[in-house]
């Protein structure tokens, strides 16, 4: 079984009793599962493809677009040390949510913004947080936040090569570019 470059831990493995899953799509997901690495109380990432109709695509095939999926980022966090609301702060502050079926160069659904919502809590936190990032940003003149919002559907992992591609190729492609508009902070992060 393939191990995490970082955490050492086996691709595929399961939230812990008392841990939680999210998964993000922000464009090329290099960039961002390394973003989601970095952050205290992250236990796992692995980077995919969800949102699709496609079953156990591959790469080559997710590329064309013609799978309806997106390439997403499966985190694994202690919600003591992180909270979901925090990963949605990193979520927002880091891509453009309104650019549709593209982010920056890259072109395509597979580029799209979007949340798979793993439980109630999470959707609603997620619907709250895109609604008031969509105001933020209509105030700073961008235009309206096309980030989907989808329930649990299958995740497929993604080439073991792409997984932790930024550690194994430090100068590799990184797409990452937030709008500079700030999230709203979390309410536990406020008292810090």
């Amino acid at each position: 079984m393939t191990q995490h470059a970082i955490f050492n831990r086996p691709l595929g493995s399961d939230a812990p009793h008392g841990f939680d899953q999210a998964l993000f799509g922000m464009g090329c997901y290099w960039g961002v599962e390394r973003l989601f690495w970095q952050q205290t109380g992250v236990w796992l990432t692995e980077v995919g493809f969800a949102g699709g109709t496609t079953p156990d695509p591959t790469y080559d095939q997710v590329k064309t677009g013609q799978t309806g999926h997106a390439e997403v980022v499966r985190v694994i966090f202690d919600s003591s040390l992180i909270s979901y609301e925090h990963l949605l702060q990193l979520f927002w502050e880091n891509h453009d949510p309104t650019q549709g079926e593209r982010q920056g160069n890259d072109h395509g659904s597979q580029y799209r913004s979007l949340i798979m919502a793993f439980t109630n809590s999470q959707r609603a936190a997620a619907q709250a947080s895109r609604t008031d990032y969509d105001n933020r940003l209509a105030v700073r003149g961008f235009g309206k936040v096309t980030t989907e919002i989808i329930d649990e559907s299958p995740f497929w992992r993604g080439p073991d090569d792409h997984q932790q591609y930024l550690e194994k190729n430090p100068d590799g492609y990184c797409g990452l570019k937030g709008t500079g508009v700030q999230a709203s902070m979390p309410i536990a992060d406020q008292n810090t």
